[in-house]
């Protein structure tokens, strides 16, 4: 079917690992006839977790596209994973959705992933529905769980759905807004009080949206369904009403009536505003065509697909797109489930489509026709906060590494590949260890084995007292020798390493101060106390020697550094550590625990500032005592926290720590 941005809704599926997202859509999938049997997560054969990884460990690690139609609405599904170290798609999926469905277990309840997925959503200005799912399990109080959303989410949530039955003895549920009730599969009008009572208070909000229902209702006045539906929608567009559905979808009760709420309450792809971009835009057919690509895989058979948001115009089989300026033709769309494909031709403005086989494509990028040249604006995704090195087991890992890594890379926009030229490690950064340790089996799937060690920290040494020295570099044997004396200053300065002269006279020709300037930044190279470069050093030419047939270049660059050498020895020196600013966003019972904690790490807190519903603690720490902070984090706030990681300078190292680096430094040097 042809589908126009009126009949389609893109809807996120989010929520904490375990509380049933993928099985509830594989019940919407069965209730939609997309599939005949349901898949489980344990057989590992559900539509959702079908990469090998999701198999092996039983949860989701990347977002999962499931289209369905219902009451002639497409409905493109996204799955979300629920571990917050799984982030890659989140940003970006997030921005192609018209709403979402936020999953809370009703026997967890409200935990600090469905707290920190809501915040989210809310930020993201994502009109949002709770579900709550595992309703049927025993000592399951809904009424305490709707108390425990309001406390922490507002009084704007409501229940449209109320579980019959009564605790541990969960028979179906009433349709508050229908004040229908449905038990044993069976329907009839409900005479459930609580249910009831409900319906009152969602007129209520559903007036207070629109001031013509307003005057109606105080006006004593009865509101038609239609207008119910017209100020919910309007309430939970304006983030004013957070509509709470129930479902055991491991019994498929309450699916189809969740079904139902998407596509009465939720906006279409017509009513939502489109991304932000160079250009005004709004979901229009009508216009040339314009697309976003808003996630990225990596089939080992099929090669790069793409997920791509139709903004304007529609996009088809043979189709000529602007990409990065230059002209593509579109051989191969199709419409995905899963990872299932099936052909189709033609997508809408509002509407998702894959392209295959378009190597020129990633994620973030803005498609256009000949006659645009929008420029989508790209969500910030999370930087790495969590470094480990990698290492290729053996020489054919070693050739096919590269490749392997730009692979996961296109999927991957929260993880980062760097090669440190001073500590000769390649590190890969992500959101945690098990993150990490996810990419590391992936690299397996692609035929690529490493090992792992931990990240080096990258230390600096510098002067703290002003030195002075000759240094001599003399060779001469009868023939042709070298010969070049300096004498050399080197004093600490505020600002980068450089180097002058004071030389009166010419007892070193100035064709030879490049060579002695090169000299002394190759001395920085390796420092005297550890090896590490030395920073912030002004070194000054203020005498020397020459020979009119032995000086040569060598000579005077060599001098310059025996000259550094020999000036050292005595001067008083120290190892530098790199600080580094960091932003750890928590909730205020966690702030405690963070301020302790910054202080055992040898940081210091500059300052705390609220930010909705948690505390911002600004503080420096030294990266060598953060490189498991990600880690430690999750375990000091039960998972709660989050930071972000910036380098700002380098300072001294307490005598102590510094004792330590330089004997595992001496050490290494030893072994190698």
């Amino acid at each position: 079917m042809n589908f126009q941005k009126e009949n389609i809704r893109n809807i996120a599926v989010v929520g904490g690992m375990g509380v049933g997202k993928t099985t509830l859509v594989e019940s919407i999938a069965l209730e939609c006839g997309v599939i005949s049997k349901k898949g489980e997560v344990e057989r590992g054969n559900t539509l959702s977790d079908f990469s090998q990884e999701e198999i092996n460990h039983h949860y989701s690690i990347s977002a999962s596209l499931i289209p369905v139609v219902h009451q002639n609405t497409k409905i493109n599904f996204i799955d979300f994973p629920g571990m917050n170290e799984f982030v890659q798609d989140l940003y970006n999926d997030l921005a192609v959705c018209s709403g979402a469905i936020l999953v809370i277990d009703a026997t967890k309840g409200v935990d600090v992933q469905a707290k920190s997925y809501y915040r989210v959503l809310k930020e993201k200005e994502v009109p949002t529905l709770i579900l709550v799912t595992k309703v049927d399990k025993e000592n399951v109080d809904f009424d305490a769980l709707v108390a425990n959303l309001q406390a922490k989410f507002g009084s704007s949530v409501v229940p449209f759905m109320y579980p019959e039955g009564g605790k541990n003895n969960f028979k179906g549920f009433t349709n508050v807004l229908t004040k229908k009730a449905f038990i044993g599969g069976a329907e009839s009008d409900s005479t459930n009080d609580t249910a009831l009572a409900l319906y009152d208070k969602i007129i209520e909000e559903a007036a207070g949206q629109d001031d013509e229902l307003m005057e109606k209702f105080f006006g004593g006045e009865e509101l038609t369904q239609e207008e119910v539906l017209k100020g919910v929608k309007a309430g939970l567009a304006s983030d004013s009403l957070t509509p709470v559905a129930l479902a055991d979808s491991v019994h498929n009760v309450g699916v189809k009536e969740l079904l139902n709420l998407v596509v009465s309450l939720f906006p279409t792809m017509a009513e939502v505003k489109p991304l932000k971009a160079s250009e005004e835009l709004k979901y229009d057919e009508t216009k040339p065509f314009v697309g976003y690509v808003f996630k990225t895989t990596v089939d080992p058979f099929i090669g790069t697909i793409s997920y791509v948001l139709v903004v304007n115009g529609t996009l088809k089989v043979g189709q000529e797109i602007v990409v990065k300026g230059n002209t593509e033709k579109v051989n191969q769309t199709a419409m995905i489930c899963g990872k299932n494909q099936t052909s189709y031709d033609v997508a809408n403005a509002g509407d998702i489509v894959i392209i295959s086989k378009l190597s020129s494509l990633e994620t973030g990028l803005t498609l256009n026709d000949k006659s645009r040249n929008v420029v989508i604006e790209r969500p910030e995704a999370p930087k790495p906060t969590y470094f480990r090195a990698i290492l290729p087991k053996s020489k054919n890992d070693e050739d096919k590494l590269s490749g392997a890594l730009q692979k996961l890379a296109l999927e991957d926009q929260t993880f980062e590949v760097i090669r440190n030229k001073e500590t000769k490690q390649q590190l890969i950064g992500g959101q945690g260890s098990v993150h990490i340790d996810t990419l590391i089996e992936k690299m397996k799937g692609l035929k690529v084995e490493v090992t792992t060690e931990d990240q080096k920290i990258v230390y600096r040494e510098a002067l703290r007292s002003t030195c002075q020295a000759e240094g001599r570099y003399v060779k001469q044997s009868g023939g042709a020798g070298y010969y070049g004396v300096v004498v050399m200053k080197f004093e600490p300065c505020q600002e980068d390493s450089f180097w002058s002269e004071e030389i009166f006279g010419g007892s070193v020709p100035k064709n030879y101060f490049p060579p002695i300037e090169k000299g002394f930044f190759e001395a920085l190279e390796n420092g005297p106390l550890a090896g590490f470069p030395v920073i912030n050093v002004h070194g000054t030419l203020l005498d020397g020697k020459y020979h009119p047939v032995d000086s040569n270049e060598l000579a005077f660059k060599n001098a310059a550094k025996e000259a550094f050498k020999n000036a050292t020895k005595d001067a008083r020196k120290v190892i530098l550590e790199p600080i580094m600013k960091v932003d750890v966003r928590v909730s205020d019972d966690y702030v405690g625990n963070i301020l302790s904690d910054v202080s055992k790490r040898r940081g210091r807190v500059l300052g705390m500032n609220k930010v909705g519903d948690y505390t911002v603690v600004n503080c420096e720490m030294p990266e060598a005592e953060i490189i498991n902070y990600n880690i430690d984090l999750k375990a000091m706030t039960q998972g709660d926290g989050s930071f972000t990681r910036e380098f700002v300078r380098y300072e001294d190292v307490p005598s102590n720590v510094a004792e330590k680096i330089i004997k595992a430094a001496q050490a290494e040097a030893a072994n190698n």
